[in-house]
């Protein structure tokens, strides 16, 4: 079985080849990945069956590496590295998407992979399913489907939500994505973080700069990382929303 390491610490990735280099039957790819974007380029032409993830690491973290690969026909079974065991429990303990906690042991690694089968993109999945069909608590990240298979947004790059018709537009650090989920629903999951603004609109609360009031008297809310674009705030949610930021 060919495994890929991907890891953005040279001293994980050294020891993680080693320990696979001295188990019969696993060979270890060349070269190692050391951020998401360089996984997926070397699981495109190298074709691993086995793929150990880090889990933390700049850009595209393993998660949303995950993610894109949920979507391939044939994806490599995904292994994730994690040095918070609290985090991976919580991540992963509704799905069989396989998991080693830092520092990796030989006879874990070799449990792990032993379980890793190919395809696991039910395994992937997982991952994606929100959190009311787990009962798990709130996710640690959104799904959404793009023209880019599916990406995974952390919760902490989540700016707003704002409902249209049917859809919801997330808006985050990098961009825009529309989800196929109820505002309704994404505020009863995420109420401790974001706070209703108005009747279709969602803010994270740690993004919330400064309340205005208009010539008009409307009341517009400044948001970090929105480059001066205010949202309304309807008038039924201002009391609320003042309330709130003086618990800031």
């Amino acid at each position: 079985m060919n495994v890929l390491i991907v890891d953005d610490e040279p001293l994980a990735r050294e020891r993680l080849s080693r320990l696979v280099s001295e188990l019969e039957g696993y060979t270890v790819l060349e070269p190692s990945a050391t951020n998401g974007e360089e996984a997926l380029a070397l699981i495109d032409s190298l074709k691993p069956d086995i793929v150990l993830l880090d889990i933390r690491m700049p850009g595209l973290d393993g998660l949303q590496v995950a993610g894109r690969l949920c979507e391939r026909e044939a994806p490599p079974a995904v292994v994730f590295c994690t040095a918070q065991d609290e985090f991976a429990l919580e991540a992963f303990q509704v799905s069989t998407v396989g998991y080693l906690v830092k520092p990796v042991h030989s006879e874990d690694l070799l449990a792990a992979l032993r379980k890793a089968e190919r395809p696991n993109r039910v395994q992937l999945a997982a991952l994606t399913r929100p959190a009311a069909e787990s009962g798990n608590g709130p996710r640690s990240h959104i799904s959404a489907r793009t023209r880019k298979g599916i990406e995974l947004i952390p919760l902490d790059q989540v700016v707003y939500f704002i409902a249209d018709h049917k859809y919801v537009t997330l808006r985050h650090e990098a961009g825009e994505v529309l989800l196929d989920e109820p505002l309704k629903a994404l505020e009863d999951e995420f109420g401790e973080r974001f706070v209703r603004i108005h009747r279709n609109a969602l803010v994270a609360r740690d993004r919330i700069e400064r309340l205005q009031r208009t010539p008009l008297g409307h009341f517009q809310l400044y948001l970090k990382g929105l480059n001066g674009d205010a949202l309304i705030v309807s008038r039924r949610h201002v009391a609320g929303v003042r309330k709130m930021m003086q618990q800031l």
